[in-house]
This record gives structure tokens, C-alpha cells and sequence, in this order.
């Protein structure tokens, strides 16, 4: 295990008490789904009374979180709460360290300037945990605004079951000592199916079923804990620092092929966890209409990065790693058509290996994509590539932490 800080000073103990979105869980309490769930990501008008303090107060970080430094007034005008309520709240905000003062706003208008507020965003920090590679776990500590402020990884050396939780166990504990800032929690991309308990249902790289990893992060750390599907993770890293509209599909092609699918900014988990399994979907018709479920004909077999860097090697030329990205992306697109005819999306995001997925393997989707889609509806429709490089999952799992404990995103 590698960690970018040696020696660090103890974290200090959070100065506020622990604030969780409505239906939040602390550090003993079962999460919801990973940090997913049916309401909206972000909240957008006051609230009616049943609750509204909570709403109101996460309303207000919301807005600063989304918008920067802003007087109270401005707060005010954009969130529809009264001044004397803005006022109340960011008081109560200040005095728990998640709003600092910044000073006067310079204005030309005679009368005492406004005072800027905002988000105390290096005052706070997540332990993030990505679990999805093959080959190595990767943790950072990182802050509101998905700044690393120290890395440590671990090699996986083949450990699968209880080796490879005891992996991440250790992994959570090193970065949590290594902290300088007060924890919000803990944030966990893994692969597999993950159930709104944080019990990793089954994880066949991992050797895991019916693993308790919420629970078990939660007793290590002592730090509130969400765990989550490492590609619904990715989309709300998208959604959370990316810039994404409110209904997208987020494609990630790692060791295999999956997805985080948002839809009118709520996240879509399923009804058994598992929405999003694209790399499973059969996509080899060649076969015919008769031909029983292969595994040799779902999207994986084409579209893996260990299918893909085998079959676009350096023994192969440059026409024959066109024509197998080609392929690959005309397959994804196969397969996203349904999915973007019935949701009528916006935008795909497209997470992996820039070398592999950029260019021809993206020209390649969205041209199918437009064959097979009707253009008055799907015009418009945007593919791109994922904006948060290898760091991913690291701030999509710093993400779910900070929509459990604040309600922002």
C-alpha cells in the first residue's frame, strides 16, 4: 500500500453535528441505496412545513454549492425563502464551519456592500474508495469540490472473498489517519450488485456475495458509510462535477462493460439493483432471431478494454484497429438505441481508456444511434467522453457521501 502523505496529523473531530438529508443514515444506521434513490439530486423550491428546516438548509447549500459566493439576498432570490430565513439559516451554517464569510462584494452602488457567503469547500473532506479495477483498490481523501488531498492504493495480487475486503478495510483506515480535515464518511464505487444496505449482493471479480461492505467500512472507520455500484457511482460524479443535463446514460468500458443511467436528476438503481447491466445484453443478432442467450454475443465479448487492447494490439494495423473500434462502437449503439428511444435521453457519456473510446468507437455509436432512432426526437442528442479522467469513481464516490450527509450534489 502507497500513500501520497506520510506521518499525517490526526483528523480533527467534525465542528458540527452530523446533518444528514432527510432519511440519511450516520455510521450505525443502514444506508439507502448507495446513495441513490427515488427523490431528485437536488432540491430546487422551499419546502412545505412538514420538514422544511432540513429541506430549507439543504436547499440553501444546494444553491451555494451549485452557484458559488453569494450575498444573502441573493440566496434569497434564488431559492424563494425569505431574507429573515436565509439569514437564520446561514447564521446556524457558519457556526457549524460548512458556510464561511468571505467579505464585502466591490460595488459601485452607493450603500454598505453585501457580504459574500459560500460553501466552506476545504473545510470538509470524503474518504473515497474505488474498488473497480482489476488489478488494484485506489483511495483518496477528497473535499466538497473533488480535490484529492492525499492517494493510497493496494494491490489486489489476485485476492478475491474476505482477502479482498480485509483489502479495503485497511485501504479506508489508512486514508482515514491520513486525513487533516474533518470526515464527512466514507464513499465506495465497487463492482457488482449493491442493495440500498450497502450489502454487495454478488460481485463475481471480487469473489463477494451477500457482503455487508456498508456495515463492515462503517464498524472500521467509525465514519458514516455509502456504498454503490461503481458505474452509478461514475454517473454521479458526472452529474456532480462533470456538467451533465438531468437525463443521461453514463457508459463505462473498463475490465467490463456497465452503466448509471439519471433520469429527470433522480438516479435509476432498479428493482433488483441492477439497472444499468448493459455489458450483459446479447447484441450479436448475426445469429438470428432463434439464437438462445450467448455469452460470447453480449457487448462485453466486443467492447471490454481487455477485448478491445487485445484485438487492436501493436501487431495489428492501423486498418484493423479501425475496423474492430468501429465495430465495438457500432455494437454499444445496437444496444443504446432502445434504451435512448424509450427514455428519450439527452446525453451519453462515454468513461474508459481515451485511446481506445474517443474517435472512431464514438463516431461509430452515435452514427447508429441516429440510424436507428427517430431524428425529431433524438436530434439533438449529445455523445461525449467522460470529463473526470482517472478519477472517476473517486469523485463520483466523494459524491454520494456529500448528497447522504448534506443532500448536495
Amino acid at each position: 500500500m502507497t500513500a501520497a502523505m506520510t506521518h499525517p496529523p490526526a483528523p480533527r473531530d467534525p465542528v458540527f453535528p452530523a446533518t444528514p438529508a432527510p432519511g440519511g443514515a450516520g455510521a450505525g444506521a443502514p444506508a439507502r441505496a448507495g446513495g441513490f434513490g427515488t427523490r431528485g439530486m437536488r432540491p430546487s423550491e422551499k419546502a412545505t412545513p412538514g420538514g422544511a428546516k432540513q429541506h430549507n438548509r439543504t436547499l440553501v447549500l444546494q444553491t451555494l454549492h451549485g452557484a458559488g459566493p453569494l450575498s444573502r439576498a441573493d440566496v434569497a432570490r434564488a431559492t424563494g425563502l425569505t431574507k429573515v430565513t436565509v439569514s437564520g439559516l446561514v447564521a446556524e451554517l457558519v457556526e457549524e464551519g460548512l458556510i464561511r464569510e468571505l467579505g464585502q462584494r466591490e460595488s459601485p452602488r452607493p450603500g454598505k456592500p453585501a457580504i459574500l457567503v459560500d460553501l466552506a469547500r476545504d473545510a470538509f473532506a470524503v474518504v473515497a474508495l474505488d474498488l473497480s479495477d482489476h488489478l488494484t483498490m485506489r483511495g483518496a481523501v477528497v473535499t466538497i469540490d473533488g480535490a484529492v488531498l492525499s492517494r493510497a492504493e493496494v494491490e489486489r495480487a489476485g485476492a478475491t472473498g474476505a482477502a479482498a475486503s480485509d483489502l479495503a478495510l485497511s485501504l479506508a483506515a489508512e486514508l482515514t489517519a491520513a486525513a487533516t480535515v474533518p470526515l464527512l464518511g466514507v464513499g465506495v464505487g465497487t463492482p457488482g450488485v449493491v442493495d440500498d444496505a450497502g450489502v454487495v449482493r454478488t460481485a463475481p471479480n471480487l469473489g463477494w456475495e451477500g457482503l455487508p461492505l456498508r456495515e463492515l467500512l462503517a464498524e472500521h472507520t467509525g465514519l458514516p458509510t455509502v456504498v454503490a455500484n461503481d458505474a452509478n457511482v461514475a454517473a454521479l460524479s458526472e452529474y456532480s462535477f462533470g456538467g451533465t443535463s438531468d437525463s443521461f446514460i453514463l457508459i463505462t468500458i473498463g475490465h467490463g462493460v456497465g452503466s448509471g443511467l439519471v433520469i429527470d436528476g433522480h438516479p435509476i438503481v432498479g428493482s433488483r439493483f441492477a439497472s444499468g447491466e448493459i455489458g450483459q445484453v446479447m447484441v450479436g443478432t448475426d445469429l438470428g432471431l432463434d439464437a438462445p442467450y450467448s455469452r460470447d454475443q453480449v457487448l462485453e465479448h466486443w467492447l471490454s478494454v481487455p477485448s478491445l487492447t487485445a484485438a487492436t494490439g501493436a501487431t495489428h494495423t492501423p486498418a484493423d484497429r479501425a475496423r474492430v473500434l468501429r465495430e465495438a462502437g457500432q455494437r454499444l449503439g445496437i444496444a443504446l438505441a432502445p434504451v435512448v428511444g424509450a427514455l428519450n435521453l439527452a446525453e451519453i457519456v462515454l468513461a474508459g481508456p481515451l485511446d481506445l473510446i474517443d474517435g472512431t468507437l464514438a463516431e461509430a455509436t452515435l452514427d447508429i444511434l441516429r440510424r436507428r432512432t427517430m431524428p425529431d426526437t433524438h436530434g439533438d442528442l449529445v455523445l461525449r467522453t467522460s470529463t473526470q479522467g482517472a478519477d472517476l469513481i473517486l469523485r463520483g464516490a466523494t459524491a454520494t457521501v456529500l448528497k447522504e450527509q448534506l443532500g448536495i450534489s
